[in-house]
This record gives C-alpha cells, structure tokens and sequence, in this order.
C-alpha cells in the first residue's frame, strides 16, 4: 500500500471518512471547485435544488469556455444565467474570452497540497502544480459547493518515474503518449500517476500540466506532481507567492506501482484515429496529407508552446494546401505572445487566430473538411468529435503540428529541423505573468448576493424529478454497443447540441444520435409501455468526457440499468447519481446472450443491492438467467435505491432540520 507520497499525503490530510486503502470508499473534503459552461448550467441548477445559500468551499470558479459560438439566444442565455448565479451564491466568473478552464485555473487558482473537483474530465491540470484535482459529474461538483464531501474509492497510487533529460524536439506531450502507447486508454482506471525522480525538474509547470491533463485518457482518477523550487518560480512570476507550499515524496515513499520512462530514449510520437492510445513513432506513418492543423485546447495551448510554436514558424509559411489555426489558451498567454512577438510571426505565417476557447476540439467551430486529415495539439481523437463524422484526427506536440502546417504533410519534426535549419529553443519562464484578471468577476459579499436576482432564459429549464429505484426491475434491452463507447457517442457534443445542455427535455432528443438514431424513439415506446430501458455495453463504458448528461438524458428517456463489461469511473458515479444501476458481467461471455427487443426482468434489485448479493437478470426472451456484480459502495447503494444523488442529498438535509 501506497504511503508518505504526494497524493498521499493530500488525501490523508483531507480525509474525512474511510479507511485509506486501494478500493475501499473514501470521503474527501473539497477545498476548491470549477465548472465551465457546457456542464455548469446543470451543476448550478442542481445547486439551487439543493437549497444552500451560498457556497461553503474555499473557493469555486465559474468558467465560460466551451459554448462560445453565438448563433441564436440559447448559449448568451446560459451566460447571463452563470453570470447571476455566480453573483448569488458567492463564486468567481471567468468571462467569455478569459481562457479555457483548466489553464486559466492552474495559473491563477490552483494551489499546492489543495483538493479540486472540476465537473470536467481535464480538471487534473491542475496537477501540474501540486494540487489534487479531480473531474467529476456536475451533480457531484454541486454537492461540494453545498459542502458534502466526495466519494470515491481509495485510488492506487502508480509512481511514474522520470529519468533522463529529453532530447531536443520531444515534449511533455510525447511523456504522457508515451505513458497512453503502453497502458492504453483503460490503463489508469482506479489509479492515480505521480510523478518523481530527477527528470521531474525537466518541466515546467506548463509542461507538467499537459501531462497531468492528458491523464484523464488514461481513466486515471488523476495525476499529480510534487510542488518544488519549480513550482515556486511559477506562483512567484503569477504573484502568488503565499500560495507556495514545498510538497515532496518522503525519501522512503512507497508506492503500489512503479512505472519508469527514461526520458533520454523518447521521440516525437503521435496518435492515429480514433484514440488517445494509438499512438505510433511520427517517423512511421511520414507522408500522410495534412489538409488542416490546429494548436490549442486545455493540453497544449500554454505560453510555451505557444512561444515555441511561434520561434518555428518565423521566416517560413504554413504550406498552401493546409489551413492553420492557433487558440491560445488563455488570455494570459495571447498577452504574453502579443509582448514577444509570436503573435506576429502566427500571423506572417499565414495562420489563423482563434478565440482563447476550446473552440475544436469540442467540435465547436473549425471542423476539417469531408475524409480530411487533421493534426490537432489535442487530447481526444474520438470518431466525429471534431464535428466532421469521416474526419481523421491526428494528436501530436505544438512542434510536430508545425512542423506538419509547413511541409503539408506529417513529418517527424525533427527531419523538418534537419531540411530547414530550424532551431529547437527553450522557453524560459518571464519573471512576471500579466494576470489578465481584467476579465474576472468577483464574489459579491454575501448581502450584496442576497439581492441579486437569478435570469433564466426561456431554454434553460429546471431538473425534471426523479422516482426511487423499485424493487423489481421490468424492461427491454434497446441497443447493444461494444467496447470504449466515450460519452461522446453517448451525448454529442457540438456546436448543434452544446447549446442545449440547460434544457434536459431538449437535448434528450440527440441520445446516442450518431450511433443509432432509432434510440430515442424505441426507448420512447418501451417507457409509454411501462418498462425500463436496458443498455448492453462491452469493455470502458462511458470513456471521455465527465458530462453528467450522458447518463441524465438516458435517465430522463427511462434507462434503468446499463449492463457492461467494465466502466469509465466518472460515467460509472454519474450513472449512480442518476439512478441508472450500472451492472457488470460476472462472465463476459454473457454479453453475446442478449439481442435488441429482449424482455428483461431483475427481480429482488434493491433486495440484492441491500444484501450486498449478486443480481440475477433474467433474459425472458430468450430464458437465459445472467449472474451480474456491482461495483458499488455502500453509500453508492444508499443512493441508488433513493434515486438518484440529489434525492439523497434533499432527504438528508430534510433530516438535518428535523432534527
């Protein structure tokens, strides 16, 4: 068992109820809180259900990122709605254009030896300065604002250990590729990376940060880094100097596994279509026609790579086949490329400046083109995401992304050095950030918040209730999917649906669309005959993204039970806090005993679930009888039978007042 780590000493600090060993329930108290717009509707709509005046953590930030294209009223709406919200319940705002959540946080909020949960998967960015932080559902994000604690089962604690110095031309990218290449994207379930040895002192915080981010496509529970003399060079140039504290591994720290990337050996690597984990040597697949390139996201638009990509591009031109964009991440680093001259060399190098927003990589604007090939500094590659259904999407460093802009072709960037001449530079941090705090919105104080009145647009609509799960269960199975289906395919994101996500009645409509559009109306017609819906599902069910709208919508159309091999942690807690039973095979081979239309029945469920026994589902179509297991805690049963988190939630603090 893991102790005297990092992580570990954040969690023991922090630990409110449990006992500390791997797959034990833990409770944890949250210090810190962040949403951004596209979950954060929901989240606070949850929170005013819940009834608490104000927010009780040290501090939770409201961020507006993701829905930035405003075509129509809705998404303007959801902001006006987040604006007011945050003045009510005594939360910052980060304004549209302020920057992407996750690096925003790390270079304004986060802190050394803290607890974050961020209703987004890429909330272990903050990592990258010592922090433990955690993506998670919005309903849970929103219990933390109303004070509950989180509960999660007690992690494994991997040591990931650095050594070596990188050669030129590989990056923090090609580290966490790296470390996706040989566990793939299910390797992290369960577990949390830190990261040790000499190598550690290689990166920046920013660098350290792009590995902590891209760990949520390991299912990582999260990723950390010790806070060191690093660190502190950072907080000091973002004047946060009191916000430094040293958090080292003991000498002795153990950790329950130890995993060694020898950071002399790597090269630039890449990863193919369609997952983070297909991920090959760039040398190997050299050639391929690029028809566009794009660097940004929460995992690679920092001041480094972007000053760095900038240095590359000076004196040469984005090839004329391929269309370039840069999103700087932040409004932070637009300012810091601005002072230094790289956003006159994007310019000169005929590339196009987005807005400081996720923008692509959640297929919100600059799609690729039909069958095209895009190399995206991203950290997901899913089929569709981009927003093109036959795109092919390429994820790579800043400086392979260049490097493929310019020759029009994927190319290991180092041969592009080698033909060119280009020069491989360290970016040194600056003795001071500009903070770009002009486009924040403080907490009023808590009588000022009294009096502000929360707008509400007329798509943003209130949770819809919720009954408790009955004893026996009667449904139909109504689709069957295999293995890694992502949230995304589950609830498309996009600048079509994105707008949607305050209207549950509206966005249920787009349930598992690109998979099968027959969904919504056959569950439709199975809920209007009294039954459940049943899903079948293979292997990582629910990769991806934390939206809890991937299993609220399901919850809504009348899912009750989805049956899989094995689940993404975050999917698997928001099924849970929807009343969804998440139901594993206890022989996968029964997966191939079920068939779309099959009448299913789960006698005695809350019996079971009580019981701490097996559940018997009983193919009525077919007479088979399936042996399945539940990977739940006590207190996920708790919630379970009341139907959902937020039932549980109101039925104890009703408890708590009686009293």
């Amino acid at each position: 068992m893991a102790k005297g780590t990092v992580a570990w000493k954040i969690i023991k600090e922090h630990l409110v109820s449990g006992k500390m060993e791997p797959g034990e329930e833990i409770a944890i108290k949250i210090d810190q809180t962040l949403t951004q717009d596209a979950t954060g509707t929901m989240a606070y709509l949850e929170l005013e259900a819940m009834g608490v005046p104000r927010v009780r953590t040290e501090l939770s930030v409201s961020y507006i990122d993701h829905n930035m294209l405003q075509t129509d009223f809705r998404n303007p709406d959801d902001h006006k709605y987040l604006m007011s919200v945050a003045k009510r319940f005594g939360i910052w705002l980060s304004k549209p254009g302020n920057g992407i959540c996750h690096q925003v946080h790390v270079e304004r909020f986060a802190k050394p030896g803290k607890t974050l949960l961020g209703s987004d998967s890429h909330t272990p960015t903050s990592g990258g300065v010592g922090m433990l932080a955690i993506g998670a559902g919005g309903l849970d994000v929103a219990a933390a604002m109303a004070g509950e604690p989180f509960y999660l089962k007690m992690p494994k604690i991997v040591g990931v250990k650095l050594t070596g110095k990188m050669p030129d031309w590989v990056t923090a990218k090609d580290i966490i590729l790296e470390l996706l290449r040989r566990l793939t994207v299910k390797g992290g379930l369960g577990k949390i990376f830190e990261y040790f040895g000499e190598g550690v002192k290689e990166l920046s915080v920013p660098e350290r940060s792009t590995i902590t981010n891209m760990g949520a496509e390991l299912g990582a529970t999260t990723s950390i880094f010790p806070s060191d003399e690093v660190t502190r060079a950072y907080l000091k140039a973002q004047g946060r100097d009191k916000d430094w504290i040293e958090l080292l591994p003991d000498p002795g720290a153990e950790y329950d596994e130890v995993i060694e990337i020898n950071l002399s050996e790597l090269e630039p690597l890449i990863a193919q279509p369609h997952s983070p984990d297909n991920v090959v040597p760039v040398r190997e697949i050299e050639g391929i026609k690029v028809d566009q390139v794009v660097i940004g996201s929460c995992t690679n638009s920092s001041f480094v790579d972007l000053t760095r990509s900038a240095k590359l591009l000076e004196g040469r031109k984005v090839h004329p086949d391929v269309v370039f964009a840069v999103a700087p991440g932040s409004k932070q680093a637009l300012e810091l490329i601005t002072e230094n001259g790289g956003l006159l060399s994007f310019l000169k190098a005929g590339a196009r400046i987005l807005e400081s927003a996720c923008g692509p990589c959640i297929g919100m604007g600059y799609a690729p083109p039909s069958g095209g090939v895009s190399v995206r500094s991203f950290n997901r590659n899913f089929e569709g995401r981009s927003g093109t259904p036959d795109a092919k999407v390429y994820l790579a460093s800043p400086e392979t992304c260049v490097a493929c802009a310019i020759a029009g072709e994927i190319i290991d960037p180092r041969r592009l050095a080698k033909e060119t001449g280009a020069k491989w530079i360290r970016v040194e941090m600056p003795d001071r950030f500009p903070y770009g705090d002009e486009a924040f919105i403080e907490p009023l104080s808590p009588e000022e918040a009294e009096k502000v009145e929360i707008y509400r647009g007329p798509n943003i609509k209130p949770l819809p209730p919720f009954d408790e799960l009955p004893d026996r269960l009667e449904g139909e199975v109504t689709l069957i999917v295999g293995d890694n289906i992502t949230t995304d395919h589950i609830m498309p994101a996009g600048a079509k649906i994105l707008p949607l996500r305050s209207n549950i009645y509206a966005i249920s409509e787009y349930v598992y669309h690109y998979v099968d559009q027959e969904f919504v109306p056959r569950i439709k017609a199975v809920k209007e005959k009294g039954k459940a819906g049943v899903i079948i599902g293979g292997e990582n069910y629910g990769q991806g993204s934390s939206r809890e709208h991937a299993a609220l919508a399901p919850r809504f159309l009348g899912v009750r039970a989805v049956i899989a091999k094995s689940f993404a942690r975050i999917h698997h807690a928001n099924l849970v806090n929807f009343g969804i039973v998440p139901l594993e095979f206890t022989d996968k081979s029964d997966y191939d005993k079920f068939s779309l239309g099959d009448e299913i029945e789960i006698p005695e469920l809350t019996k079971r679930l009580r019981e701490g026994k097996e559940v018997l589902v009983v193919n009525k179509t077919t007479g088979d009888e399936i042996v399945c297991r539940y990977n739940l805690t006590p207190y996920q049963v708790e919630v379970l039978l009341g139907g959902g988190r937020l039932n549980y939630i109101k039925r104890k603090q009703s408890q708590e007042v009686a009293r």
